[in-house]
């Protein structure tokens, strides 16, 4: 059996390839508003950033994600999204806990 093809998505902050579900995709959408979409399936133009705040950091001091999504990003969204992505971290991290605790 062929083995399926993982699709691979470049950040925006260190520009590195990765599964694009190891990814957190910003997402423009028709009406021109931009949010994070933890679920990869939100319609509209998307950027791809990895779950860190190193990552969102300097892509935000670069401007890519604003260059990607051909649009303009209000620094209260910018904070926004670094909360979003510091507790997707945190709660991974409690989960990471729980799998070596039961290990």
């Amino acid at each position: 059996m062929k083995p399926r093809k993982i699709p691979l998505r470049r950040c925006s902050g260190c520009g590195e390839s990765r599964p694009k579900r190891e990814l957190v995709r910003v997402v423009r959408a028709q009406d021109g508003t931009v949010s994070l979409d933890l679920t990869g399936k939100k319609p509209g133009r998307g950027a791809y950033v990895c779950p860190s705040a190193a990552c969102l950091a300097k892509a935000r001091r670069a401007k890519r994600i604003e260059r990607a999504l051909e649009v303009s990003i209000p620094e209260a969204l910018y904070n926004a999204m670094a909360d979003e992505i510091a507790r997707a971290e945190s709660e991974r991290a409690a989960a990471g806990q729980g799998e070596v605790d039961a290990g």
